[in-house]
């Protein structure tokens, strides 16, 4: 069986079986959904919904129907609603799809959810309503990766890639490159399979440059890896340095809320802490260490093996002095620990008379940069937070998503496929190697573009692909 068996096959299962899930967030809320997809769907929201009329009830399609959802089995109303049904195909996943909007309790949702469940729905898997649109050809594979970005977007400029994904940039791209190829491949054919026919002659500098044209294309958008993985997972960025000199309150001040705990005794930090800012659209995943000393129990010991494993998978370090006292041994113990990072240097307790040698600094720390602050009185965050975002620019990333950016491994890894059997197919020609050989090449870079696309995508891919999305969407 082929991967396209597999996709098809798949799709005839799905289509059989209707899926339900809660698809708002749990907690409270002024309203939750509960969604349905599959050819139950109507038939289930008929049996358990009531108008508010009294009359018996038609739905029309994509409008909403105000009543209740009531229990079939003893009448016991459960909850005062608004239902849509949107018939396919004109739906999210291309099939029936109703969305009961109660109100947003999460025992309530269950309760709503159980009821369909009973009825013959079956509790959807996660991001099966998205895989659903994909196999039934609403969006391509790419579309669907797209979707997940959206939701974990933290920044305007990864919701704006994420959006250009969704829109399908990528595949248009990706099948204008197939078209291209697929061009080139069947005048390569047609001249191996009948050499002696009157055929259109193929030049072969012509197909060099078509080749090396595409090539172009695929390296530009490999080099936009490193900033897509910027906007999409964003630079993991950790506090650290000895205890008492201000970290958690860096911290604190850096997100504008009480995050950590504050106090004057030394260690106060046992547990790495972990939160998101936006620095001018680049998330920065700020990650507040227990302070770097000997330790005096074995939950410090702990606090202190996290902070040393963090500092050292970290992209950048912004390393926090006391300005009020003269460097100690800690001081120096801790430079040997990130003297190979990246780094911002944070002499923090401005608002103190300075003891620190600025100088022996500056010399130590030529090639990075550094802030003075108050954590104490807020100032200078500005500034640390300008040092920040400079200190990432200097990565080589893009502050605009104005351009085609790849911000998924899996599509980096299919390119780094296509770009080595474009060059394959290049260096072959200009060796006089066999047209055999070029067309062999051709046809590895077209399945590779077919498998990012998802027209030929093994069950497995599909299932870790959609293992990330959260269940309801």
């Amino acid at each position: 069986m082929n991967n396209i068996d597999i996709n098809l096959q798949k799709t005839h299962i799905i289509e059989e079986d209707t899926i339900a899930a809660i698809s708002t967030p749990f907690g409270e809320s002024g309203i939750g959904i509960v969604r349905m997809s599959g050819p139950l769907a109507e038939s289930i929201a008929k049996r358990v919904f009531r108008s508010k009329r009294g009359e018996v009830f038609n739905f029309i399609s994509h409008h909403f129907h105000y009543g209740e959802i009531v229990d079939p089995k003893d009448g016991q109303v459960i909850d005062e609603v608004l239902l849509v049904l949107m018939r396919a195909p004109k739906t999210y996943t291309r099939e029936d799809v109703v969305e009961i909007h109660c109100h947003g309790g999460y025992f309530l949702l269950r309760r709503v959810l159980e009821l369909v469940l009973r009825e013959g729905a079956r509790l959807a898997q996660p991001g099966e309503f998205t895989k659903r649109a994909f196999l039934n050809g609403r969006i391509d594979l790419t579309q669907a990766e797209a979707v997940i970005d959206l939701i974990k977007s933290k920044t305007k400029e990864s919701l704006e890639i994420a959006t250009q994904q969704l829109k399908g940039i990528l595949s248009k791209e990706m099948m204008a490159i197939k078209e291209q190829l697929i061009k080139d491949l069947t005048l390569i054919e047609a001249h191996i399979d009948f050499p002696e026919e009157e055929i259109e002659r193929i030049s072969l500098e012509e197909l060099k440059k078509n080749l090396n044209s595409i090539l172009l294309k695929v390296e530009e958008w490999l080099l936009s890896y490193e900033e897509g993985k910027v906007f999409r997972e964003g630079i993991s960025c950790a506090i650290t340095g000895k205890t008492n000199v201000g970290k958690s309150s860096l911290l604190n001040v850096l997100l504008k809320e009480d995050r950590a705990i504050v106090t004057p005794i030394p260690g106060t930090t046992r547990d790495v802490i972990e939160e998101v800012i936006n620095i001018h659209g680049i998330p920065i995943r700020l990650i507040d260490t227990a302070g770097l000393r000997g330790a005096r129990d074995i939950i410090e010991e702990e606090g202190i093996k996290r902070a040393k494993e963090k500092i050292e998978d970290a992209d950048l370090i912004i390393l926090v002095l006391d300005g009020s006292i003269e460097l100690e041994e800690e001081d120096f113990e801790i430079f040997e620990e990130v003297k190979e990072k990246k780094k911002v240097i944070c002499v923090n307790k401005k608002d103190l008379p300075l003891k620190l040698s600025i100088e022996g600094l500056k010399k130590r720390f030529e090639n990075d940069p550094i802030v003075f602050t108050s954590a104490l009185e807020s100032e200078g965050i500005d500034e640390l937070r300008e040092a920040i975002y400079f200190s990432v620019i200097k990565r080589g990333v893009r502050v605009s998503p104005e351009h085609l950016i790849i911000t998924n491994i899996r599509h980096k890894e299919i390119l780094c496929k296509v770009k080595e059997n474009l060059q394959n197919g290049i260096k072959g020609l200009e060796e006089g190697k066999s047209l055999e050989f070029i067309a062999f090449e051709i046809r590895l870079a077209l399945e590779a573009i077919s498998e990012m696309v998802g027209e030929t995508t093994t069950e497995e891919i599909l299932n870790r692909i959609f293992e990330q999305f959260c269940i309801g969407k």
